[in-house]
């Protein structure tokens, strides 16, 4: 998108989407509504996450990234998981052709920037923004919550500046335009040479099951057995209600998931996010294993 930035048309009903790291047992998350509603009290506020592992920035990105395509056009997303609060890292707003993020410079918008970019980076890297993105350093204390806190910039800057944003405000007022902002590599499955895929636990939903960086495309062809904390999962069932024990199926992210039938697959194999999952591709002639046949994967 060329030229100047656009600001949200006051005419619709303007969206802000909140994902934090603050959990429930708080008042944070409701502070921060009561701040952006002080402000534009006809905005329409959507929780999308509040039980972001501390701290976990990657966790945040993914999670964002599976709810972004559902919601219409100009939403406003707020994401407060800020590791540095306080520290050297920038608040930032980012633009793109369909929404806005109000957020942390420090890689919770990643999905965001790689969706737009061919680009693939495999350590931490301050990234230049390729078209259409556009990205403001939050440097106008003018539109803040005064006083501000070194611990709680999700209530004194990120909250006013998302609901400035709802009002219509141009996004130049409220920031200093930047090129580049800071992106994380994704959590992309590497395959060895005999075809194996080795992913991660990307995020553990309420239930417990296991969501990984394995996406349907990554999937091998031919037969291979899914194996996870010591367990082995012969095929991919095609809901939560088929088999009995573990199971392996694609979920609604299109990301390879681990569950138990009516229990908590993390529960039961301990697991937590970064933990590896892997793909066992059959090689040609191999013998049938002692514990079962090998099941072709579809």
């Amino acid at each position: 998108m060329a030229g100047l930035p656009r600001s949200i048309p006051v005419s619709s009903k303007p969206i802000i989407t909140l994902t934090s790291d603050f959990g429930l047992d708080d008042a944070y998350v409701g502070v921060m509504k009561g701040v952006i509603l002080g402000i534009n009290p006809d905005v329409t506020l959507v929780d999308i996450c509040h039980t972001i592992e501390p701290q976990n920035i990657q966790q945040a990105a993914f999670v964002l990234s599976t709810a972004i395509p559902y919601f219409p056009q100009d939403t406003i997303h707020l994401v407060v998981v800020d590791p540095g609060v306080g520290g050297a890292r920038r608040p930032i707003i980012l633009e793109t052709d369909r929404a806005i993020f109000v957020a942390p410079d420090n890689g919770v918008l990643s999905y965001v920037v790689h969706a737009a970019s061919s680009k693939r980076i495999s350590k931490p890297t301050l990234m230049r923004l390729p078209p259409p993105l556009q990205a403001f350093e939050i440097a106008k204390p003018t539109y803040w919550h005064h006083p501000v806190s070194t611990t709680f910039h999700g209530r004194d800057i990120f909250a006013p500046i998302a609901a400035h944003i709802s009002l219509g405000r141009p996004l130049e007022e409220l920031g200093q335009s930047i090129s580049s902002i800071n992106v994380l590599p994704l959590p992309k499955p590497r395959t060895d040479a005999r075809g194996n895929i080795t992913g991660h636990v990307v995020h553990i939903d309420h239930f417990g099951n296991l969501i990984t960086s394995i996406a349907r495309g990554d999937l091998p062809p031919g037969s291979y057995s899914i194996r996870v904390a010591g367990h082995r999962i012969r095929s991919l069932s095609r809901s939560y209600e088929d088999g009995q024990g573990l199971l392996a199926l694609i979920g609604s992210s299109g990301h390879l998931e681990i569950a138990l039938k009516e229990g908590s697959a993390a529960r039961l194999l301990g697991s937590k996010p970064g933990d590896e999952v892997h793909i066992i591709r059959r090689q040609s002639g191999q013998a049938r294993e002692q514990s079962g046949a090998w099941v072709h994967c579809a």
